[in-house]
């Protein structure tokens, strides 16, 4: 057997695996694209709700403004948004009919606000956000009829 064929065979076979040094590149580029990856996905569960609150307001602004068409003015505090879904006990109107099927909870469970005379607006329908405070900032801050 001549040098060369072992020296030949030596190379062959120390070529078979992956170095260190390329183990460590392909774990530290997996740890970049996860610390890239991770928060966006962990994420979406929070602009989710940030998006169904404001759709809710939505629908509620467009059913408190059906009622101030057929009423004239938009329910008082005191009847609040409940009007919109139940009929008041002192209503005399046989015609009165649910602007809403139900009165729903915001994305947190917890139901929406409501203001009148508004802060921001005539009316003001909001959700406290998810620590359930005013103010806040993130998915902690006020979402509201003036903001859409």
């Amino acid at each position: 057997m001549d040098i060369a064929h072992i020296s030949s065979r030596s190379r062959i076979g120390a070529q078979k695996g992956f170095t260190l040094i390329e183990i460590m590149v392909v774990v530290v580029i997996l740890g970049i694209l996860a610390a890239i990856v991770v928060p966006k996905v962990l994420d979406r569960p929070d602009q989710a709700r940030v998006t169904a609150a404001r759709q809710d307001i939505g629908s509620l602004m467009q059913a408190l403004k059906l009622y101030r068409l057929d009423h004239g003015t938009y329910p008082n505090q005191n009847q609040g948004l409940k009007v919109l879904a139940e009929r008041p006990a002192n209503a005399k109107d046989s015609t009165w009919r649910s602007y809403l099927e139900r009165l729903p909870n915001d994305p947190w469970g917890r139901p929406y606000q409501y203001l009148n005379p508004g802060a921001n607006g005539e009316v003001d329908v909001f959700s406290l956000g998810a620590d359930g405070k005013p103010g806040g900032e993130g998915t902690d801050a006020d979402i509201g009829s003036w903001q859409l």
